[in-house]
């Protein structure tokens, strides 16, 4: 059995979380920046064995896409294309920010740790990936 790998895909920084092999723990990989995340997948995937990818897809409160969608969308277009045999899924990824901040409250971290948008990003991308296994449980 392979880990998935969640992506939070930024403008900017892309946050990463990965399942252990077993696909029971969703875990913090690290941020990358946007400009360099294939390169980073591309290495990733000649270590790891990875059977499935989850990618945030940003949607309104009415579900239809975001305006984030017009970066999200090429990303996926070229994941696809260098990728084909890898299953893909979008996921939800409303509120996840939110919920990723105040994590790192409960969390205790401090202010300072707490401004630091990469480490949002990858527990946002570790939210994605709790909250995709969860759905996948009740299916």
């Amino acid at each position: 059995m392979g880990r998935i790998l969640a992506i939070d895909y930024g403008k900017k920084r892309v946050g990463l979380a990965v399942t252990d092999p077993l696909q029971l723990i969703a875990s913090k990989l690290t941020t990358v920046r946007s400009h360099d995340i294939f390169e980073y997948l591309k290495e990733y995937f000649q270590k790891e064995t990875v059977e499935k990818v989850i990618i945030g897809y940003p949607l309104q409160m009415n579900n239809e896409a975001s305006e984030a969608v017009l970066y999200i969308n090429p990303f996926l277009k070229r994941f696809q294309k260098l990728y084909p045999e890898m299953p893909i899924e979008q996921v939800d990824e409303r509120f996840t920010s939110r919920m990723a901040f105040q994590t790192m409250i409960d969390a205790g971290l401090k202010k300072k740790d707490r401004q630091n948008k990469a480490t949002i990003d990858a527990v946002s991308a570790t939210i994605i990936l709790q909250s995709y296994l969860e759905q996948k449980k009740f299916r």
